[in-house]
């Protein structure tokens, strides 16, 4: 049992020592087993902040559909305080037309029957 081979873990270090006799190419395949090791930890490492990236885009983009949201209900008040005021502005400037019309009238009157009643 003392000559059955332990089963192989990358994530268990050697210990820098050879326990097997007359492995020299392990030592080789260790180093190229770390160098894999280290790539595969840059590469997580890398996914991990695109990962964080990601999540803080979709709060961002949370956010910013949020502030639509308010934009769009602001723009539709002021477009109904628009045509409050504008209908106002309208009947306003038929009463002045209204009351231009009485006063030319009145004018008229004043003006054309004397005179009528004059030459009578």
């Amino acid at each position: 049992m003392a000559d059955r081979e332990q089963p192989y873990d990358p994530y268990i270090p050697n210990g820098g020592a050879n326990t097997q006799p007359g492995a020299q190419g392990q030592n080789g395949g260790n180093q190229r087993t770390a160098a894999l090791q280290a790539e595969i930890d840059s590469t997580v490492g890398i996914m991990r902040d695109n990962i964080n990236k990601v999540s803080e885009r979709g709060a961002r983009l949370d956010s910013l559909q949020d502030k639509t949201d308010n934009l769009a209900v602001s723009a539709q008040g002021f477009r109904r305080g628009a045509n409050r005021v504008r209908k106002q502005m309208w009947w306003k400037d038929m009463k002045m037309r209204m009351c231009l019309i009485v006063g030319i009238i009145i004018l008229l009157a004043v003006i054309i029957v004397p005179s009528v009643v004059a030459t009578r």
